[in-house]
């Protein structure tokens, strides 16, 4: 009999119950996007035995050419030892979290959940929201066992470049960049829904009939869209958010930062309607 499914987030609360089960199954990873895995304005401390990932060094290559975008995939090998040395086994149920509230974790649950892991879960409000909820921190861990788990890719969709520019001509491409951000480039005819506007004024997710509003998904018969962003971060997140509301969407790993390497694509600046540079 397979293993019950897991929720996309989980609550502090909810983590919290996890863990007073004592469960060997359970492996916390603690998502660094900073070298010294801090942010500025990001809460001290841990979940106590959460085990470090890099997001730019073990989440992504860090030796593709400059059209596969910032963070193209890692190698399904290379994100397999790296796996095994977080301690995760097939059984694993794992929960990433950070001190963004999720926005930098997301990325780790994209890229498991691709390679087949399926029991991959978002903390909701990362660290900041266990710390607001009086849970302690801790210690990252100082030795994990290794795991044995076996990975695999192409378990979630992904978008090629000409994939993002289909989908992108129905306006049915989501730019999770800030707004600045969108406005300085971006791919024509995206729409821009920043991921951190899915969060409410505590960092954790707003109401989901509000989510389905916001990406244009109330109606049942919706579109899904798909999901971009600079380099694979915040479109992770999007696509969480949507997998949250029951709406599978594809992901264009290289996002913007591959579609601006590419000299022969158009690039767009301000809101929509935009200013569009043919760039040949």
């Amino acid at each position: 009999m397979s293993a019950p499914a897991v929720p996309v987030f989980v609550s502090a609360a909810e983590l919290a119950d996890l863990l007073d089960d004592d469960r060997d199954d359970v492996r916390l990873l603690e998502v660094h996007r900073e070298p010294d895995g801090t942010s500025p304005d990001g809460p001290a401390g841990h979940l106590p035995g959460a085990v470090a990932v890099d997001l730019v060094t073990e989440l992504a290559r860090t030796d593709a050419p400059p059209i596969q975008g910032r963070r193209p995939l890692p190698r399904v090998d290379e994100l397999q030892r790296a796996a095994r040395r977080w301690g995760l086994r097939n059984d694993s149920t794992v929960v990433v979290y950070d001190d963004r509230s999720g926005l930098v974790a997301a990325r780790a649950w994209w890229v498991l959940r691709w390679a087949g892991l399926e029991r991959v879960s978002i903390l909701d409000g990362g660290l900041r929201a266990w710390t607001a909820a009086g849970r302690p921190t801790g210690a990252l861990a100082e030795h994990v066992s290794p795991g044995d788990v076996t990975l695999r890719g192409g378990a979630l969709p992904e978008l090629d470049t000409d994939g993002a520019a289909a989908l992108a001509a129905r306006h049915l491409l989501i730019d999770a960049r800030a707004e600045d951000a969108f406005r300085a480039g971006h791919i024509p005819q995206a729409r821009n829904i920043s991921s951190s506007s899915a969060l409410g004024p505590d960092g954790t997710l707003r109401d989901a009939a509000e989510l389905r509003a916001r990406y244009g998904l109330a109606a049942s018969d919706a579109p899904v869209p798909g999901m971009s962003c600079g380099g694979g971060v915040a479109g992770a997140f999007g696509v969480a958010v949507l997998a949250h509301l029951g709406s599978t969407a594809p992901l264009y790993v290289g996002s913007f930062s591959a579609w601006s390497a590419d000299p022969d694509r158009p690039v767009a600046t301000g809101a929509e309607p935009s200013i569009v540079e043919e760039r040949r």
